[in-house]
């Protein structure tokens, strides 16, 4: 066992036998039929026990149902899926061990006569039962694969149909995958790959009432099928960018957003989970555990679920009112009531001398708490008024607070004048409407209630007396009476509150969410922005009282010279050092004084541009957002890349290179300073923190690294790898020069197979700095050589340097550069790029080049994308991956696809301003109420939510939210104008 990895380990000390889990089954709502139905958990491998040594013969009897052929509901056959060793942890009744040493005492005896039956039997008979299974599985593997005529494969090594299969610490392959076997009829060619409705029995650790799968297919409206692959990618430690781009099939083609918040709200399933798990173990030690409890917590898919059921039980709990009557005796009076109300004699609990029984009264009150505790705990009630609910008019209203304490500023009330007399449907009210309401409330200014009509409750009422919780026999007018006021009290004591919260709870976390989920698109719009190569640019941080920090920076992003101007005391630019770097954009960061230096900057470089010059400059202007300088200047990575420099001279040169590689540069910011989002200090932060990251590893890998030339910050952002797997790549180049293909990542240290798959395929090595490197190293070689020589006639050469580098060499030249190591391409589809490009008739040295795209197309044009897919074998999406990585160029960066920061040469006032005047703007930031474009007149405008509509947007531009993200250029009509109070509404014309 020792031997086994970490991995395995845990794998094998977690399986559990069916029976510690025969308690759930009878917990549980789901029926056998159900379980039958649910054909997608295939036959387990499961490792043998100790205790339960399996015998050969067993093992063959079992063999031809380790793939389980799915019905469907038409009858036709489905897919054939092999799942991976699941772990779960158990709950159990401690009943539940005496029961389960019994079972495995008679599976011993069975075991061992088995065994002395085997060992009296001949060699040659053992042979003959084995030749007989083996012939079982061969007939049953034949007539599974008739039954599947048509075979979509993948590239990965994956489960057949699913996710891929965790490989061996040691193995580093990326092969292709086993065929996956598609009947026609449910999936033509080309098509995604579907499985049935009812295949996503997935094992989760903790064991509840509800199938993950299920749950997070109605939460996000995805398809079960799609649910149940994006969880078996993610146990598989899969990350976003590497399911986006190279497992595009098995997730329907879900964008990285709707991958993201699938992911977000698997998380949340299992941390509900996990502490249901937590709680029952720590109820089972106080000795409180009971079979209805027990099921009522596995019951609870929410937290405030589970609050609501576990907060009588917690340690230190006084006990609610149905707890007191219960040990007064009172739970069989209760019971009796609805079971056999013609038998209930109140009068018989009376003692006279205990307090809660000495009077009618207090015995009646007593049951009537029983029965509502069990009314506000049962699922079956709940589930009715939950969706009751969703057919009412349910209102959240908000007031003004009676605020006695001086520590409330006035202007902070003012800011919540909107919500000082607040009312609407929840169902219509604004994500960003309940963030600021939260906000208020916090704040102690607003308070906050969820208002539920009558006719839901009486509704509700009229229904459990008729239903749910009418009595078994004929009920006296006073027993009658109990149980309308147990109804009564506890829809207002336990039921409306816990409705209130969830209410909350479900408005909050989807507000977060959206607003999260939009600071993350903005984000991602931001680090897109199309880079500004080949120029020499001046970055100015602008300023009245310290100056204009000015930076010059050469097209390979090297500071030229730094200074510090003052431009509003009537200093200009040195007209020198401008002529003498050929430097004719500044970029201007977008804080204080950032018009003022725009305006005294575009009058002094308009005379410099009338200076008679050999050639002639024109002076372009961009303003771009220094959010984030600040912090980066004082950081170590600054300090360690720009040692020396003044930090206020660091900025400059940051907003420099914000324009020339926004993606190089931002990336060393901490993305929550960025600003590109809304209310970002209300959200979750985890949840943030965790969005954003992924959403700069998304950018990150998606426009690829030239790992030789790249910096550390930025390689640490790769998918599959992290700081310190970034910081040994760099190290290891540094030692043993540059990287000649993809293969010698494997060397790393601290890279093994998971995450080499992981991010190969956005790593790139570009050919043309490969071949400059090996011709240079076998000249060295051959000087070296001579040095050799000249040393065996007498001349002695101990210099270790010289030693350690022609080690060096000889091994890099063992190693062959392959150009496909420069494309998108994942090495796991390199042997499929090679059949394609000899159906293509192309070589590797026609990457990129218009003869390759003229290859491709024709071959397309005759055959189809879908055809030539077949042939391959492989996917469609993984044939479309491999024809972008050979027709692609060199150089290629999608980049270019996405908007250019503003250049201009001519400045507007705000006073020039006037109604109906068309603008062309850049947009600056997107919140959920409007977007906010920069116009050019030192303040931004607003286009409201409203105007922003489906038709406005180009085709390219449309997406889930309609939302524009910073850095886009639209066409704008001025609507109104407050100049006193610095606010212009635009209305949104068309995108650029």
């Amino acid at each position: 066992m020792s031997s086994l990895p970490r991995r395995a380990k845990v794998k094998v000390q977690t399986v559990v036998s069916k029976d510690e889990f025969s308690s759930f089954s009878e917990l549980s709502s789901a029926s056998e039929d159900d379980k039958e139905d649910s054909a997608w958990e295939p036959q387990k491998k499961v490792p043998r026990s100790r205790k339960l040594p399996v015998s050969k013969e067993s093992k063959l009897k079992r063999a031809p149902r380790v793939k389980n052929t799915l019905q469907t509901k038409d009858g036709s056959e489905g897919v054939a899926v092999k799942e991976e060793l699941d772990s779960s942890v158990p709950i159990a009744d401690v009943d539940l061990e005496d029961r389960k040493n019994k079972l495995e005492t008679v599976q011993t005896l069975k075991t061992a006569k088995m065994k002395r039956k085997n060992s009296a039997q001949s060699p040659s008979a053992r042979r003959t039962k084995k030749l007989k299974a083996d012939e079982e599985t061969s007939k049953a593997s034949s007539l599974e694969s008739r039954n599947n005529s048509t075979e979509t494969p993948s590239t990965s090594a994956t489960w057949e149909g699913g996710c891929k299969k965790e490989e061996s610490e040691d193995d580093f392959t990326c092969s292709q995958s086993p065929l996956k076997k598609v009947k026609t009829e449910m999936c033509p060619q080309g098509q995604p790959v579907r499985f049935p409705a009812n295949a996503n029995n997935i094992k989760e650790e903790v064991e509840m009432n509800w199938d993950i799968v299920q749950v997070l297919s109605e939460r996000t409206d995805i398809e079960l099928w799609v649910c149940a692959n994006i969880i078996r990618l993610f146990n598989d430690d899969n990350t976003i960018p590497f399911i986006i781009r190279y497992r595009k099939e098995l997730i329907n083609n879900l964008d990285a957003d709707s991958l993201r918040e699938v992911q977000q709200t698997l998380e949340e399933l299992r941390a509900v989970a996990k502490k249901t798990y937590n709680t029952i173990q720590k109820i089972k030690k106080e000795g409180k555990m009971s079979e209805c409890l027990l099921k009522a917590l596995l019951n609870c898919k929410t937290f405030e679920e589970l609050e609501h059921v576990s907060a009588p039980y917690k340690t230190g709990s006084k006990g609610t009112k149905a707890q007191r009557a219960k040990q007064l005796g009172l739970e069989g009076a209760a019971r009796t009531l609805l079971e056999n109300p013609g038998d209930l004699n109140l009068l018989s609990y009376i003692r006279p001398n205990v307090k809660g029984l000495s009077a009618l009264q207090d015995i009646e009150t007593g049951v009537q708490h029983i029965l509502a505790d069990m009314i506000a705990k049962d699922k079956d009630t709940l589930d009715f008024i939950r969706k009751l609910c969703q057919n009412r008019y349910i209102c959240i209203q908000s007031s003004l607070a009676k605020v006695s304490s001086k520590k409330v500023n006035e202007k902070d009330v003012d800011k919540f004048l909107l919500y000082q007399n607040f009312s609407c449907n929840i169902r219509n009210i604004q994500h960003h409407q309940i963030l600021a309401i939260n906000r208020g409330e916090n704040l102690k200014i607003l308070t906050v209630k969820v208002n539920i009509s009558d006719g839901v409750k009486n509704e509700f009422c009229r229904w459990c007396i008729q239903n749910r919780w009418r009595p078994r026999g004929f009920a006296r007018p006073e027993l009658m009476k109990i149980l309308y006021n147990s109804l009564d009290d506890s829809f207002k004591r336990l039921i409306y509150p816990l409705l209130c919260r969830e209410f909350r709870a479900k408005l909050t976390s989807d507000a977060e969410k959206e607003s999260v989920m939009m600071f993350g698109r903005n984000l991602r719009q931001l680090l897109l922005t199309s880079p500004v190569p080949g120029r020499t640019l001046m970055g100015v941080d602008p300023g009245y009282k310290h100056g204009c920090k000015l930076a010059i920076i050469s097209p390979t992003s090297q500071i030229l010279h730094t200074d510090v101007v003052y431009l509003h005391c009537g200093q200009g630019f040195r007209e020198i050092l401008i002529l003498q770097f050929g430097c004719s954009t500044v970029v201007i960061g977008n804080g204080t004084a950032c018009r003022e230096t725009e305006s005294h900057s575009f009058i002094f470089l308009r005379q410099v541009e009338s200076l008679e010059n050999d050639i002639p400059l024109f002076f372009l202007f961009s303003i771009v957002s220094e959010a984030g300088a600040s912090v980066y200047s004082v950081s170590p990575e600054a300090n360690k890349e720009m040692p020396g420099l003044d930090p206020n001279l660091r900025s400059a040169v940051s907003i420099a290179r914000r324009v020339q590689d926004p993606l190089a540069e931002l990336v060393k910011i901490e993305p929550k300073h960025i600003g590109v989002g809304m209310y970002q200090h209300d959200v979750s932060q985890t949840l943030l923190k965790a969005t954003l990251d992924s959403v700069v590893e998304e950018c990150v890998s998606f426009v690829g690294v030239d790992i030789n030339i790249c910096s550390e910050v930025l390689l640490r952002h790769i998918a599959g790898l992290n700081a310190n797997r970034a910081k040994n790549i760099i190290e290891w180049r540094e030692k043993n020069g540059p990287f000649i293909n993809r293969e010698q990542l494997k060397k790393v240290k601290g890279l093994g197979p998971k995450s080499f798959q992981q991010c190969a395929g956005f790593i790139r090595v570009n050919q043309d700095y490969i071949r400059t490197f090996c011709s240079q190293q076998t000249e060295s070689a051959g000087e070296m050589q001579g040095v050799a020589v000249a040393s065996s006639a007498g001349v002695e050469v101990t210099n270790e340097k010289q030693s350690k580098k022609k080690s060096k060499t000889a091994a890099n030249a063992v190693l062959k550069p392959n150009p496909l190591d420069q494309t998108c391409i994942h090495p796991e589809s390199y042997d499929i790029a090679m059949r394609f490009l000899s159906f293509v008739g192309g070589t590797l040295c026609e990457i990129g080049k218009p003869e390759m795209q003229q290859k491709i197309n024709s071959l397309l044009e005759k055959e189809g994308i879908e055809k030539t897919a077949e042939r391959l074998p492989t996917t469609v999406h993984t044939l479309q991956v491999i024809i972008d990585g050979l027709s692609q160029p060199e150089s290629f960066d999608f980049r270019t696809d996405f908007d250019k920061p503003d250049f201009k040469r001519s400045i507007v006032c705000l006073e020039d301003l006037q109604v109906g005047t068309v603008l062309t703007g850049k947009v600056e930031n997107a919140t959920l109420f409007g977007i906010f474009v920069d116009i050019g007149v030192g303040r931004s405008g607003l286009i409201p939510i409203r105007n922003v509509t489906e038709a406005k947007l180009s085709k390219t531009k449309k997406r889930r939210s309609l939302g524009l993200g910073p850095g886009e250029r639209v066409e704008v009509r001025v609507l109104n104008i407050d100049i006193p109070r610095s606010r212009i509404t635009l209305d949104l014309i068309r995108v650029l």
